[in-house]
This record gives C-alpha cells, structure tokens and sequence, in this order.
C-alpha cells in the first residue's frame, strides 16, 4: 500500500479502500502445494483405477454387448457371461444395509451430540472410531457364527407376518410350523446385508455426527429463550442444519455397503438367479462374485470380471460423488426455521 496521504477538497482526509495483501507465507504455500498435490494424486489414482477397468473390460462388452448387463447366468466357460444377478443383488444388500444402519446411526450420532454426558462422550466418540477400524474379515466371521442365527427368527418372523409381500415370501416354507427348516432362510442377501449393515453405521454416524456438533450454538440458544425443549430445539435447529451431514453420510455409507466384498462371501451362498425375495437362501454380489472367482479365472474370464469391477466402480463412484456434493453444499444454518 502506498505511503501517499490524500486529502479531499475541504482539507480532510479523502476516504480510500485500503489495498489487501493476498502474499502467502512459505509455509502457507508449502500446505497449499502439498493439498493441491495430494487431491490431485486422488484423481489421478482413481481415473487410472477406472481407465484400467474399462480397458480390461472392452473385450467383453464388445463381445456380449448390452447382454452382459441383462442376463444372469455367469460362466464364460459355456460362454455365458451375464452379472444381472450380481447387480440386484448387490443393490439388495446395499438398500437392507441402509434400511437398517440409518435409523441407528442417526440416533447414536444425536444421543452422542446431544444427550450424551461429557465424561463419557469422549469414550463414544472413539468406540464409534473404533468400530470403523474393525476388519471386514472379522465382521463377517461375527456375522457367520454369532449374528445369523439370531437373524433366522426375525426373519421368521417377517416371513409369518409379511409373507403376503413378495420380497419377505419364502416358496416351499411354512415359518409357522414347530421345526424352523433354517436352510431355507441361511445365507441370505437379509443376513449379508444386516451384516454389512453394522459395517456402514459408525461411517454414517461419524459424519453426521461432526455435522450436528457444528449447529450454531447461537440459534440453540434463541430456540431455547423461546421455551424449547431439547427435543423441540433438536428439531428446529440441529436436524435441519445437518440435513446435508445426513444426507451425505448416508449416501457414503450406501457406497460402503455397494462395495463390501469379504464379509458378503462369507454369508451369502452364491445363486446366480435374480431374486427379489430377500429372506431365501442365495444371492450374489458383484463384489463377491469378482473376489470368489479372481483367484483361479482364465484369461477370459477375468476379462469378464474386470468389466463387472468396472460397472461396480461406476455404481460407487456416482453414489460417492453424489453425496460429496451434497456435504459440499450444505452450509450454517440453511432450512433453520425457529
């Protein structure tokens, strides 16, 4: 800024807007280049992940075409190559996850945001981490030998009171009669996803977690001076400015669930038929499937297995991308009304 004093006609000072200085410290650019570097070693990473999978994948959608995407049946060695089974059934699990992880996530994130005394908030926080930290491999061997046999009589259950809707339909078993037939209802895409579910909880839960803390404390209080109670104020305030935490964790936790492989192998029993009816044995997952088959494939099948990898990458990645638009967007105090 330059050391001239300027004075107006009547010999006092003019007014002038003072120049802004936008000269980045070292260290200041140090972080820059280094965040700049990073995010952009993000994106090249995963374009190369994509561009390799849809390279590996050319062979076989030219081969088969759109059949590829609409039949079921998976064996490329009598040239039959088709991961419509895989597809419904990893949405399956994916929305079962979600129908059962959000309700929980979003009660432990307030109760941990705001009902929750300090001296153990601190512990719920890091059990919450901690839970996230767990292997896949340790979920699914819980889920094997301790949660499934408990899910058998809820999913009884449905199976007595909701067996009118197709989807809780189980053909060939009566869930009223004395000895359960429990090979009817094991290995299910409802165990898989129950599973999978206590997976994408302390995902979701952290996020939107973070975002309740950061309400205005402001706008708590005005709700409070206005005779709110707690709940009315959780309402009025916290809720609608976490609308885009929860939103967001919720679409992250989806794309979770999309891509769980390890503990979806180990429950589910692999069928290579489209089922829309969840309780009966059998279901198959694109993730599974590519983990169940890699190992041992020849040239070609593995050909058809990266191009399902790929198909799963576009599935995440527009479910990723679109919950980060939404966090990105979500801003202090939009849709509060008090």
């Amino acid at each position: 800024m330059s050391d001239t004093v300027e004075f107006s006609a009547t010999g006092e000072l003019a007014d002038r807007p003072r120049d802004i200085r936008t000269a980045h410290s070292g260290a200041d650019r140090v972080f820059r280049l280094t965040a700049t570097s990073v995010g952009a070693l993000v994106l090249v990473v995963t374009g190369s992940i994509g561009v390799f999978l849809a390279y590996q994948g050319v062979p076989t959608f030219r081969r088969y075409g759109l059949s590829f995407l609409t039949d079921s049946a998976f064996d490329p060695n009598l040239n039959k190559v088709g991961i419509l089974a895989a597809i419904v059934g990893t949405v399956e699990v994916a929305i079962i996850a979600l129908v059962i992880a959000f309700p929980l996530a979003i009660t432990s994130a307030l109760y941990i945001s705001e009902y929750a005394p300090q001296r153990i908030k601190s512990f719920l926080v890091s059990l919450v981490d901690l839970m996230a930290a767990i292997p896949s491999v340790i979920y699914g061997a819980w889920g094997l030998f301790v949660l499934q046999p408990q899910l058998l009589w809820v999913a009884r259950w449905l199976a007595t009171w909701l067996g009118w809707i197709p989807i809780f339909d189980v053909p060939g078993s009566d869930p009223r009669a004395a000895n359960l037939a429990a090979s009817r209802y094991e290995q299910s895409a409802f165990c898989a996803g129950a599973v999978v579910a206590m997976m994408v909880i302390p995902l979701a839960c952290s996020v939107m977690m973070n975002v309740f803390n950061q309400a205005p404390p402001g706008e708590r209080e005005a709700a409070y001076a206005l005779g709110s109670t707690r709940w009315g104020m959780i309402r009025a305030v916290v809720l609608p400015f976490g609308r885009g935490g929860i939103i967001g964790g919720t679409m992250l936790g989806l794309g979770r669930a999309l891509g769980e492989t390890i503990a979806v192998l180990l429950i589910a029993q692999q069928a290579f038929d489209v089922k829309i009816r969840v309780l009966e044995t059998g279901t198959v997952t694109i993730s599974a499937l590519v983990a169940n088959n890699f190992g041992d494939s020849s040239p070609i099948q593995l050909k058809a297995l990266l191009a399902a990898g790929f198909v799963l990458f576009l599935m995440t990645l527009v479910v990723n991308t679109f919950a980060a638009v939404v966090v990105g967007r979500s801003r202090s105090g939009a849709g509060v009304d008090i």
